[in-house]
């Protein structure tokens, strides 16, 4: 049986009142104080939804995300931490996380921003942009929609979920230009809750893991005023 929602929070009192406000709307979670008691539960039971704060005792939540995002990249991370700056908030969306909740926080509105996600998964984590079952090519890149991954030239890309939605949807409309309100409510399951630089964080990390593979090679045009395009 999985797990909703894995809570990792080194602070008794913050992880008591988010655990009290996640069952009061009946949602079932755990609770956990390191890194790697949260990479060891994960591993012994599936998990719906990861909140994870920054500042843990004995790794960076910054670096679980990382590793986690690698290894899981169908799990929805949302990270819950007192740092407000904008540039952890980019930080944590370039890694991975699907939205950033500072403290103080109010327990009504967590619960409802965790229940929203979890609404929006659909069974099996299957993505909200259906890919097609046969694999597409365009332009060296190799889209297998039934595996949710991308390669180019041969070489996996190592994307996190988003991120292989957004760049197959591109892929499957080369030279369409999507606003980025468009390529939110097409990609993101919640574009509601989602931070205001949520695509622009996505395209910057796709540019630099397609740069990865192919130094010279930069598909993804950006139309000022207008949106971003795949261009072959």
């Amino acid at each position: 049986m999985s797990m909703e929602v894995l809570i990792v929070e080194d602070e008794p009192a913050i992880a008591e009142t988010v655990v009290y406000a996640l069952e009061s709307e009946g949602i079932s979670c755990e609770w956990v104080s390191t890194g790697n008691a949260c990479l060891t539960k994960i591993a012994e039971q599936p998990v719906q939804l990861l909140l994870l704060d920054i500042g843990l005792p004995d790794r960076s939540g910054f670096d679980l995300c990382r590793e986690i995002s690698a290894s899981h990249p169908l799990l929805p991370i949302i990270f819950l931490t007192s740092r407000h700056s904008e540039i952890d908030q980019v930080l944590g969306l370039e890694l991975g996380a699907d939205d950033y909740i500072t403290k103080p926080f109010s327990p009504r509105v967590l619960s409802a921003r965790v229940r929203s996600k979890l609404r929006r998964l659909q069974p099996a984590f299957q993505p909200t942009i259906q890919p097609t079952t046969a694999s597409s090519i365009q332009s060296g890149f190799h889209d297998d929609g039934d595996a949710l991954r991308i390669s180019l030239d041969g070489q996996l890309l190592d994307l996190s979920r988003y991120e292989y939605r957004l760049l197959s949807l591109l892929l499957d409309h080369p030279g369409r230009i999507y606003s980025r309100d468009q390529l939110m409510e097409l990609v993101w399951e919640d574009p509601g809750s989602s931070f205001d630089r949520t695509v622009d964080t996505h395209i910057k990390t796709l540019r630099q893991k397609i740069r990865e593979v192919q130094p010279e090679l930069d598909p993804i045009k950006t139309h000022r005023g207008l949106g971003y395009s795949y261009e072959g």
